[in-house]
């Protein structure tokens, strides 16, 4: 019996004539849980201080014997929060120590709590990249979309970052997030990383390695943004398909491990309830590395953020 397609599969198969499949396997996105000190206007897993998921030390444990059996390989570390979680230092440790390229996403935020105040200097010590959420450099506008007082404190910590060599060493890398704030695809991402620069740079003397645009997925947190403006959302998304986008899309080069130990083809699919296909194993306990690294794409509508304009994966445009 043929598998009835999604709008999105259609849209695929009409460009490249077949199933989207996974080309290679060389990232390995891991969200360690919700529970975070934000509640943002965009979070499509409606991360917020009130969300109890958080990965335990055993599916820790579990991944850890996965990629000890590896060849070096991206580790990319979101959440939530990832600080407010208790194993995250003893977690990247040991990635550290099984040679892992890691990456972790921070609001910024957390690191000017008193607990969480030594995370930058032992992000340091372990060579860790970070990824940083910065949707606007205007004060205003960073305000609606992450609430009172961010804007003041995300300064503060990008400047204690540079202070430590974030951002101004080859060495540690910082990486801005831009996400809009209003349901529009996001600007071309180098044009707008020279205005995040420029701007920084001249106002509060901050600098970064460089700047990434993600475009708002149409779950999470921010349905409630859109509202009755939904339709359109969709509408524009679908109409802003790129084809040049297809070959680079993350769920092609990477999968999502849930808190839980279930596995994902992206961050997005985790948060809309969409595991990998029942074709491969959907828990890490069954983890096989060559099956996942061919699997058939799970996907349904919001994957058409991903492949509107100039593309969005968590590392930014894609063309």
């Amino acid at each position: 019996m043929t598998e009835k397609k999604n709008e999105f599969e259609k849209k695929v198969s009409d460009v490249i004539h077949q199933p989207l499949h996974c080309l290679d396997l060389h990232t390995i996105q891991i969200n360690i849980g919700f529970l975070c000190n934000q509640t943002c206007e965009h979070c499509h897993v409606d991360a917020s201080p009130k969300r109890t998921e958080q990965m335990s030390w055993k599916t820790m444990q579990t991944i850890l014997s996965i990629t000890e059996k590896l060849l070096p390989i991206f580790i990319d570390i979101t959440g939530g929060a990832p600080e407010l979680h208790p194993h995250l230092e003893q977690f990247l440790r040991n990635l550290i120590k099984q040679h892992h390229q890691v990456q972790l996403r921070t609001n910024l935020t957390i690191l000017l709590e008193s607990k969480y105040k030594y995370f930058p200097e032992l992000y340091k010590e372990l060579g860790i990249e970070l990824v940083a959420s910065f949707p606007c450099y205007l004060e205003e506008e960073l305000r609606l979309q992450r609430g009172k007082g961010v804007f003041e404190k995300s300064i503060k910590l990008l400047q204690l970052l540079n202070k430590i060599g974030y951002g101004t060493s080859p060495e540690l890398p910082l990486t801005l997030v831009f996400n809009p704030l209003e349901p529009v695809l996001p600007p071309e991402q180098k044009t707008l990383e020279n205005d995040y620069r420029k701007y920084l740079s001249e106002h509060y003397k901050i600098q970064f390695t460089r700047l990434i645009t993600l475009t708002n997925m149409p779950i999470g947190r921010f349905i409630n943004v859109l509202k009755d403006k939904k339709p359109q959302y969709m509408t524009l998304l679908k109409q802003s398909f790129n084809p040049q986008t297809l070959s680079s899309l993350m769920c092609r080069h990477q999968i999502n491990i849930g808190w839980d130990g279930t596995i994902y083809d992206c961050d997005f699919n985790l948060a809309a309830g969409l595991p990998v296909t029942t074709k491969v194993s959907r828990r890490i306990e069954q983890f096989d590395h060559s099956m996942l690294s061919t699997r058939k794409i799970a996907t349904a509508d919001h994957c058409f953020g991903c492949t509107a304009g100039h593309g969005s994966s968590c590392g930014g445009a894609l063309v």
